[in-house]
């Protein structure tokens, strides 16, 4: 590879997503924007751990997030996320690109 800078963002982005909390967490913001409480109890975990998580993929540009009051919202990144209206939706990197069955 003759980029450097391209190899390291893609490590990062995969590093981001190498653990099942956080491949969780993609997968249920696939079906909605979701709360930190609201994924805590759908991912039955507590919301330390799942904000941890989200501050992770935040840092990376995989999950994004909006305010409503005091609530943070969080959504998959139109930066990555593809939703195809198909069988597989798909987070494109660029360096490479994760396919996720619906």
């Amino acid at each position: 590879m003759n980029d450097k800078l391209s190899a390291e963002k893609c490590s990062e982005l995969l590093k981001a997503l190498a653990d099942p909390d956080r491949l969780r967490i993609v997968q249920a913001l696939r079906e909605r924007s979701q709360s930190v409480s609201d994924l805590a109890a759908l991912l039955d975990n507590d919301i330390g751990n799942i904000s941890h998580h989200l501050k992770v993929l935040r840092r990376q540009s995989i999950v994004t997030f909006f305010r409503e009051g005091k609530t943070l919202i969080y959504s998959l990144s139109g930066t990555y996320f593809t939703p195809t209206g198909k069988k597989v939706d798909r987070l494109d990197f660029g360096c490479c690109r994760l396919e996720l069955p619906n």
